[in-house]
This record gives structure tokens, C-alpha cells and sequence, in this order.
């Protein structure tokens, strides 16, 4: 059976990044054994979607291009590596944790703006006492 293949066209597509990342991407060794035809043009496989879907993920939760190359750098030798993969890949998990409590925090302030900044207008609309900030809290809204 044949492999299923993509152009850079459809791998930009479907990643929404310029094909110019792709081929940062590989000339920098994240995207590796990217065939090359006579007309110069890149064919990816199944094995560079996973890859940069990998790469994508990373990114999102704020692993530097560095890192994700030592990490993929590692998996060429997982049996020797396994002890470091699994610490990076620990190490990351708490940072994108504490990243994500510190967005869940700056979430409840926006949401306590929003409530506030909707009573200002209503206040103004129509013609009462102005809201203090703490009558918006997330406590007052919960009882």
C-alpha cells in the first residue's frame, strides 16, 4: 500500500503556518527526511504530521525551539535517553500547569471587569448609583 504524501501547500494549509516555517523547520533539523524531487519540490508524509504536530504543541505551551530540538535530539536514542525524555517531558508538564493557573487567575479578573463594566453601563443607562468594584466579585456573584 502507498504511503498517503503532502506538498508544502497542504502541509502550510493544514498547520496554518507559511512555508517558509517548514522549511526553517527543517534546514534547522525539527522536520528530518523530507524528500526532495528532481523539480526541487518537498513530499511529507504521516511521520512529518505527527512531528509537527508535536512541534506545534510545544510551541503553544511555551517550549523553546531549543528545547523541542533536544528533545527530538533524545528520541533518536530512546532506549539510552528515556530518564531525560520523560524529565523534560515532566518538567514541561508542571510549567505549562503553573501557566495554565496563572491564565485561570487572569481569566476571573477579566470576568470580574466584564461584570463590573456591564453594571457601569447599566448604571448609566439607566440613571442609577454607579457599581464599586467589589460588588462585581466572583465571592458576591457565587452566594
Amino acid at each position: 500500500m502507498e504511503q498517503q504524501t503532502y506538498t508544502i501547500r497542504e502541509m502550510s494549509e493544514r498547520f496554518g503556518l507559511p512555508a517558509s516555517t517548514l522549511r526553517y523547520y527543517e534546514e534547522i533539523g525539527l522536520l528530518t527526511d523530507v524528500i526532495h524531487t528532481e523539480s526541487k519540490k518537498r513530499i511529507y508524509t504521516q511521520q512529518h504530521i505527527d512531528c509537527m504536530t508535536a512541534i506545534l504543541c510545544f510551541k503553544r505551551t511555551g517550549l523553546p525551539i531549543a528545547g523541542i530540538q533536544e528533545f527530538f535530539r533524545l528520541e533518536n536514542d530512546i532506549p539510552g535517553n528515556i530518564d531525560q525524555m520523560v524529565a523534560i517531558l515532566k518538567e514541561h508538564e508542571q510549567n505549562t500547569r503553573e501557566k495554565i493557573e496563572r491564565m485561570e487567575s487572569d481569566l476571573e479578573h477579566i470576568q470580574q471587569k466584564v461584570r463590573y463594566y456591564s453594571a457601569v453601563r447599566d448604571a448609566i443607562k439607566n440613571g442609577d448609583e454607579m457599581p464599586s468594584w467589589d460588588s462585581c466579585s466572583c465571592e458576591e456573584k457565587t452566594q
